[in-house]
């Protein structure tokens, strides 16, 4: 049996960079040449020249929100798809009130590499419980097991006793839904007295999965690896058996940046997620997912030789409401390049006396009250509100990828 689901997985990094970023320039043209957007948001960049990292970061960042107000004014893809609306087979919509398309092609989403990788092969029998209602989740499982040459018995979400009762009879061999559904398929199985023989690996996504359930489905015969992605974006990364850390896939090119800026952070600091993807048909370039996580040194000990990331390590869009105005993780960013001094810095509020304190803690080296007059004139200029400076050590505040850290309590 194949380890590996091509041979683009082992392939020398510096060949899979060449690659990866001779189709960038290719994408970079067509975006620009087909997708209403792009031709905007592109328009006044050499994108011949963006060859390389440091080219890749001059490119402007896509936010949701931004997709979100093109889609408002021109339904219901906002100009980004390249296609006209037969291109595609569907349209999804996920919270927030964004639409996603869906590619007629097979693996549209590149899950088939994860589902591989997970252990599903041709002519296994896959359960799907992800939801095939309002979004693309149900369909990306569907998409790349036609790939791969696996049926799958679309179980979608809730109605837990007939999922028992169809795993019973039909006996898949492969599992796919949140970790939490199959712990719950599992135990009414075990509530109604019914075996499910066969069940043997899973993909799962959409949330955590602790190390204890992990090892509770794997107790109970399901060896179970997670993926990563997002309804605009497909699969991003995927465990391996290894299980060490998340492999990136090979469709996309991924970099970690700063909450709130588009500029890189060092490898193994923690950092905000964007992904520039070469789908032809939807071709987010540079989007900035909300998701932090980090680059991990060195290659996973499966033989896949693509750059890692941690994990989903929590959100990055740290936006906070203080004394009525909106704090963005952007005009802290916008502070610190105001002042040579400073390496980077972190805001933190909380509540005294039923009253928002803000704290703007700079990492810097230097030790003056001028500075310190300096980043507050910053504060109330870019953020409109007056703030306390606190000076410390470079290195000292936390490397968890918050910008903004509000301690204020709930109630």
């Amino acid at each position: 049996m194949d380890e590996y689901y091509d041979a683009l997985e082992t392939q020398d990094p510096a060949v899979r960079e060449e690659n990866l970023f001779a189709s960038l320039a290719a994408q970079l043209r067509h975006a620009k040449d087909h997708s209403k957007a792009y031709s905007a948001l592109l328009d006044g960049f050499d994108i011949e020249s963006v060859n390389d990292w440091s080219a890749l970061t001059r490119l402007p960042l896509t936010r949701k929100s931004e997709i979100a107000k093109s889609q408002a004014d021109l339904p219901p893809l906002g100009g980004y798809s390249t296609p006209a609306l037969a291109g595609f087979y569907n349209i999804f919509a996920s919270p927030g009130g964004i639409f996603e398309p869906g590619g007629m092609r097979d693996d549209y989403w590149n899950f088939a590499r994860c589902l591989y990788a997970a252990g599903i092969r041709q002519g296994d029998l896959i359960h799907n419980t992800f939801s095939y209602h309002f979004t693309p989740a149900g369909q990306m499982v569907e998409s790349a097991a036609r790939a791969i040459g696996c049926p799958v018995f679309p179980g979608g979400i809730a109605q837990t006793e007939l999922q028992v009762q169809v795993m019973a009879q039909l006996k898949p061999r492969a599992y796919c839904g949140t970790p939490s559904f199959l712990k719950v398929i599992l135990d009414k199985a075990a509530d109604m007295g019914i075996q499910i023989h066969g069940l043997e690996v899973g993909l799962v996504g959409g949330e955590a999965l602790p190390g204890s359930l992990r090892d509770e489905l794997s107790e109970r015969g399901v060896e179970v690896l997670q993926s990563y992605g997002t309804a605009d974006l497909g699969l991003i990364a995927y465990e391996s058996t290894a299980r060490e850390g998340m492999i990136l896939t090979e469709e996309v090119i991924v970099e970690i940046v700063a909450p709130g800026t588009g500029e890189p952070v060092a490898d193994g600091e923690i950092g905000e997620i964007v992904v520039t993807t070469l789908s032809p048909e939807y071709p987010l370039i540079r989007f900035a997912t909300g998701d932090l996580s980090a680059l991990m040194p060195g290659m996973s000990p499966c033989g896949r030789t693509n750059r890692r990331i941690r994990g989903w390590m929590g959100r990055a869009d740290q936006t906070a409401k203080i004394r009525g105005m909106f704090v963005y993780p952007s005009q802290v960013a916008a502070v610190v390049a105001r002042h040579d001094e400073l390496v980077r810095a972190r805001v933190v509020i909380d509540r005294v006396d039923n009253a928002d304190v803000m704290v703007f803690r700079c990492e810097t080296a230097e030790r003056s009250d001028a500075l310190v007059l300096a980043i507050a004139e910053s504060v109330r200029e870019v953020c409109k509100l007056r703030a306390d400076i606190e000076l410390c050590p470079t290195g000292e505040l936390p490397d968890d990828g918050k910008v903004i850290e509000d301690r204020r309590p709930i109630n």
